[in-house]
């Protein structure tokens, strides 16, 4: 399987980004343009993807790129400027929902739902799928380099609390990930952070910063590779990306449990071309696309008949697949109400001002 990290592979991602907006498209027997503008996270499809619906469907895809989910809400929340499918992470599903931002899916136009695995196909977070369809899931955990550390760092005391690996650690610089994952490692559940719980999460982090060497921004796969770190926070799939090509790096979900996320496709409010979205969202919910995605971004799938066409370097990697009694300990991220939000950015105000 190709190797192609979120942060290497932007080059090729960046060469596929259109200026649909500079030229007329003709319209389609829908009578929409043949075009459409998704927005994804970065190194987050596969490499013939979108050019192989281009061929079969005459539509154009322009991709561009966020580095968070805060960035597409605030994109969006302005108004949607013209893009048609969005892949934000389930929280973001709610609070987009919530906030008015989504349109309903359109399930008779979707019939690819139907490769989904049953525990994908009714969530909390979106019930009966009406304004999202799964792409990935996603469990945060420790990547290592195993030369490195003494034995396998399966707790978060040791990146969150503890001189051990002082200077050697790099944390996620996404606050209400940081706040959670302390509370996990507190003994908490991470949807039920309290003022007193995120207290004392906030002056853990505060106490632990200097032993911290940095707040990566979803590049800690890259650091960990490169030998500037030897321990980071970080989802499975990135590890995975950078384990292929160095038998010294290694995962692991720490024994606390951890906070599990799945990124979806949904239709923004304001969509222009509505139904190329769901004709876009369809596609990629088939079980040879979605395979080939896999086999390129090597985060898990929830699409059941993708999988089916996966090999078992894939299907049996312990970093892209996580099991045992950690993994039943996790849990997904709930949104909770715009007054946590804020509190949380307060929170790690303070310890980057620390």
């Amino acid at each position: 399987m190709p190797d192609l990290s979120r942060r290497s592979f932007g080059g090729l991602a960046a060469a596929l980004v259109l200026d649909g907006c500079s030229r007329a498209f003709p319209k389609g027997a829908n009578g929409e343009e043949q075009r459409l503008n998704f927005y994804n996270w970065d190194t987050y499809i596969g490499e013939t993807t979108l050019g192989d619906f281009s061929k079969a469907t005459g539509v154009e895809v322009s991709m561009s790129h966020y580095s968070n989910n805060d960035e597409l809400f605030a994109r969006l929340r302005a108004g949607n400027p013209g893009f048609d499918v969005i892949v934000p992470s389930n929280e973001f599903v709610t609070r987009l929902q919530i906030s008015g931002m989504l349109s309903p899916l359109d399930h008779a136009r979707i019939p690819n739902r139907a490769n989904l695995a049953p525990e994908f196909v009714d969530v909390p977070y979106d019930p009966g799928r009406r304004w999202s369809m799964p792409y990935t899931w996603l469990a945060l955990g420790i990547g290592y380099r195993k030369s490195r550390v003494d034995g396998v760092p399966d707790s978060w005391k040791w990146v969150l609390d503890s001189d051990r690996y002082s200077g050697r650690i790099g944390l996620l610089a996404e606050g209400d990930d940081l706040i959670r994952l302390g509370a996990k490692y507190l003994g908490h559940s991470v949807n039920a952070v309290t003022p007193a719980i995120m207290e004392q999460v906030t002056q853990m982090l505060i106490r632990q910063k200097r032993h911290v060497k940095l707040f990566h921004h979803d590049e800690g796969q890259d650091l960990l590779a490169s030998g500037e770190i030897d321990l980071v926070v970080e989802y499975n799939g990135d590890i995975a990306q950078v384990m292929a090509d160095d038998d010294d790096l290694a995962f692991v979900i720490p024994r606390e449990g951890t906070l599990i996320n799945s990124d979806c496709l949904c239709v923004p409010t304001g969509a222009p071309r509505p139904d190329n979205a769901h004709r876009f969202i369809n596609y990629l919910l088939d079980a040879k696309v979605g395979a080939d995605i896999a086999k390129t971004i090597r985060f898990p799938t929830p699409n059941a008949a993708a999988l089916a066409l996966m090999p078992a370097e894939y299907r049996q990697n312990p970093a892209i697949f996580p099991t045992g009694p950690a993994m039943a300990k996790s849990e997904y991220g709930r949104f909770q109400n715009i007054g946590h939000i804020r509190a949380v950015e307060e929170a790690i105000t303070r310890v980057m001002a620390a």
